[in-house]
């Protein structure tokens, strides 16, 4: 079994990237170091703070990622355990890679792997 490197990502959806912005930075302190019309990112503490526009590809809710050595690997010891695959790993760019799966009652949770 290999253990994760804990939560270190969480994508916040919003339906206003730009008001979003402008709470998450006063939130936060720091401005943004990725901004784009699809995702706002944040970086401190050793956290990535995501936010992702509401929509058929974004969460419901704030979505937290696991970070992995080996994301096929952990992806086939939780659907052994009983969770099921919601999208498989993807490249997002840079060599990262995601994938959200759903645990018995309905969670989804992500994982993250950087190359």
């Amino acid at each position: 079994m290999s253990a994760t490197q804990g939560i270190k990502t969480v994508l916040h959806p919003v339906s206003d990237l730009v008001k979003a912005t402008e709470l998450y930075a006063a939130l936060l302190g720091i401005r943004p170091q990725v901004e784009s019309a699809y995702y706002v990112g944040f970086e401190t503490a050793g956290q990535q703070i995501g936010l992702v526009p509401k929509g058929s590809q974004s969460p419901e809710g704030p979505l937290a990622y696991w970070h992995v050595d080996d994301i096929e690997a952990k992806l086939a010891e939780v659907t052994a355990a009983g969770a099921t695959v919601k999208d498989a790993p993807k490249d997002v760019g840079g060599g990262r890679l995601v994938a959200e799966f759903t645990d018995q009652d309905g969670n989804v949770l992500g994982l993250v792997q950087d190359k």
